[in-house]
This record gives structure tokens, sequence and C-alpha cells, in this order.
């Protein structure tokens, strides 16, 4: 739990005001303002590219399709946690103009080009549509879009290179089709543990098992957690690119905390959580502040490496959701990366290095995406909801209120209140103290 003395410290220096955008973390109503301004600008960015001729859901170049998908994500989360409903019809019709003719999220406009771990961001983006009940398109469903994807990869695992896993990319004459990765992998472990949640099944559970052992054996996942790139097929696996991002362990986290849900607090996830969790905070938030290690301090992070931190803080807040037990060391990870990103905003967006000590920091979707992760983030404890794994699909509180849930670190209570989002439309109105409150839970 967060003490009374970390509480009076974060209040001397709670409030930052900075080219238009002021947060007070204390205040719902300040964190709701700063992440509505946020997402105003991210939804600007995609109505640009929309005028442009782009299809319906599509960002321009030089983002790729899969930033859409997030973008998607990140908007349904917006909603959960504000209850600003304005972009939900936009999200329903990106996500249902990109499903394909198949229902699968394979859109001819984008199979020349599209990888498995492009197809899986966009099936997570539905399996949030299918846990916040967002409104289907009347010729979609959004659990059978997420199902056809996990389908499809299933027939894909290749046993023939590395001993099992997915390869990067769908067709031979892409260019990564030899390589395995974590990220591809690491999706449909997230995948198959939210439709075994979702669905309590466990045969997407047994996938999820094997994915995950897949991963640690073949040495993407080392014996200290930390989450490796990938590697080629052509040498079996055995020369790792041990690079790191943040969006590979970020899909990893929140797939073992689904699976923390759905085996009712197993040992095995837990430790499996809590590693990653703990690693994570080492690697990617040095002062408390998400930072994308790998090229932020060179200023050479691509467009899709802009994107990954924010990605990350999506994932870390769902991962509070469904294992509760998590929310004190998360939280304290959101509200700093927060405050700092909110500094770098300005009328141009939000800039991508938080540190303090950048002259040049991009801006643009990514960095958009980042800031509204962290910032939306902080109203994580204002729509928990009880469920359980017994649950025949993902279930909501409806219209009633939030349930509370127990945050300690206990096991036994997680297993009696395991935790799944709920509809974010619930219009909670809190005073300054009962804002003080979620952060003292």
């Amino acid at each position: 739990m967060v003490s009374v003395k970390s509480l009076v410290a974060l209040a001397a220096f709670s409030v930052i005001q900075v080219q238009g955008i002021g947060l007070d973390v204390t205040s719902t109503d300040s964190i709701k303002s700063a992440a509505g301004t946020i997402a105003k600008d991210l939804v600007g960015l995609y109505n640009q590219s929309q005028t442009s001729g782009n299809p319906i859901g599509v960002l321009s170049a030089p983002y790729y399709w899969w930033e859409s998908g997030a973008m998607f994500d990140t908007l349904i989360q917006y909603w959960r946690l504000t209850g600003d409903s304005q972009y939900n019809k936009l999200v329903t019709q990106g996500l249902a103009y990109q499903r394909g003719p198949n229902d699968d999220f394979m859109p001819p406009n984008q199979t020349s080009t599209m990888g498995s771990d492009d197809q899986s961001i966009w099936a997570l983006a539905a399996m949030s549509a299918v846990e916040t009940r967002l409104a289907e398109d009347q010729n979609v469903s959004w659990v059978d879009l997420a199902q056809a994807t996990f389908d499809e990869q299933v027939l894909r695992w290749d046993e023939k290179t590395c001993n099992g896993g997915l390869r990067w990319q769908i067709f031979t004459f892409n260019a990564g089709y030899t390589y395995k990765n974590t990220i591809t992998n690491g999706n449909f472990f997230q995948l198959a543990s939210r439709l075994a949640v979702s669905k309590n099944n466990d045969t997407y559970s047994d996938w999820a098992t094997k994915a995950w052992n897949w991963t640690k054996a073949v040495g993407f996942i080392d014996e200290d957690f930390n989450v490796f790139d990938g590697a080629d097929v052509s040498k079996n696996c055995s020369a790792i690119n041990k690079v790191q991002f943040s969006e590979n362990v970020g899909t990893f986290i929140a797939g073992a905390a689904y699976m923390y849900n759905y085996t009712n607090g197993d040992t095995q996830w837990k430790t499996a959580l809590d590693g990653l969790l703990n690693r994570t905070i080492s690697v990617f938030f040095p002062s408390g502040i998400a930072t994308e290690t790998a090229c932020e301090s060179k200023n050479s992070c691509t467009t899709d490496q802009r994107a990954f931190k924010g990605v990350l803080g999506k994932w870390l807040v769902d991962t509070i959701a469904v294992a509760p037990y998590t929310s004190d060391l998360i939280t304290k990870q959101l509200t700093s990366s927060a405050q700092a990103a909110v500094k770098t905003c300005g009328d141009n967006g939000c800039g991508l290095d938080w540190s303090g000590n950048a002259k040049n920091s991009s801006t643009g979707v990514g960095e958009q995406i980042d800031a509204l992760n962290y910032v939306q983030g902080l109203l994580h404890s204002q729509t928990l909801a009880s469920t359980t794994r017994n649950s025949s699909s993902a279930t909501t509180t409806g219209s009633g209120g939030s349930t509370s849930t127990s945050e300690s670190a206990s096991t036994s209570a997680t297993q009696n209140a395991a935790v799944e989002m709920v509809v974010g439309h619930l219009a909670l109105s809190f005073s300054i103290l009962g804002a003080l409150t979620w952060l003292v839970l």
C-alpha cells in the first residue's frame, strides 16, 4: 500500500502546469482533463489521415498498420477509464473495417506487409472491446475476430525449426520470415490467456502455457526475466538478438497476469509476473520514468519504437485489473511517468523523451499513445469489478457501479476476487478526498 508519508510527499509536486496541460495526480477531474487533451490530439492525427484518403481505420505513413490497432486499443482504454465515449463510434468503425473479408484481421490492403504480431495487436484490441463490452458493429463479433486470429496463429506454430514458436512474418516473401521473435509469440501468449479468461476454456490456457514454456526454453526470456528480441531460424534460434524493447516484455506481463487470474493465483504465474515486473521497472523505468532504453537516449527510435512504452503502459494497467496485488508497484511507475510526460506536452502534442534532458524530443501518434496510457492509467482503481474465470464470457458490472477488490499481495485474496475490466462509461464522480483514497488503497 502507498503510505501516508509517500502521499504527502507526492502532493508536494503533484500539480504540473506546462504549455496548457495541467496535471494534479490527486484529482480525478484533473487527470481526466489532461487525458482528454492528449486523446483529442491523438484523434486529431488520425482524422488528418482520414482526410488524406486512407482506408477507414488506417493511419497515414510513416505509421505502420499495427499502430492503428494500438491506437484503437488505447482509445478503448480511454473510454473505460474516463467514461468519455465520444470516440467509441470511431473505434468501432476502425476495428470493423480492418477485420478483413474472413473476419481475422487480415485485410487485403495490408497482407503484403503484415506480420503475425501486427495481426495479433488488432486481435488484442478486439479483446479489449470484448472485456469492456464496446458496442459491436452489426456485422461483427469482437470475440469471433479474436478467436479467428488465434486459430490461424495456432496453425502457424512451427515445430520444424527451433522446436516450436511462431515466425515473425506470415508470408515467405516478406523480410523477417526466418525470424522468430518475442513480440509475435508474446502477443499469441497474451491473446490465448485473455481468451482463456473470457471463455473459461482450457484449450486457450494450454496454448498460453505452451507459448510461455517455449519462449523460456529457447532463451528469449532468461533466468533474470530479461526479455530479448528474437533469433533467426537458420541457426535454430541459437544466436539471440539481445536488444530489449518495452513492448516485448509488456505483452508477456499482461499474459502472465491473465494466467495468474485464470489459475486463481497459481505460483507459476505469480513468480513469472513478479519477475517480469521487477525486471521491467529496473530496465525501462530509470528514475521511475518510462523510457525506451534501447533508443531514446541516442535519439534513434524508429516510428514503431516511439509507441512501445505506451503499449507497455496500457498493458500494465490491464495487469492491475486481473492481478490487483500489483497495483502499488505499477501505480508508482504510472504516477511518476505521467507527471514527466505532461511536461513535454504542448500545442504540437507530447514528446517522446520524458527525462527532462531532451532538446528535440519527437512528437506524433506514438508519443500521444505513450502519454495517454500513463496519464489515463492513473484512473485504474475506479473501474474494477468482480468476475471469476467460471463466467462463460467476459462480464462486467453493467450500470450499477464498481466492486471493490483487495489489492494485498495475498494469493487467497485474488483467488476470491479475480478481477476483469468493466465498461468505462460508468460515470463516477469523485471528490479530491475520493481521489486520495484510490492512491492509498
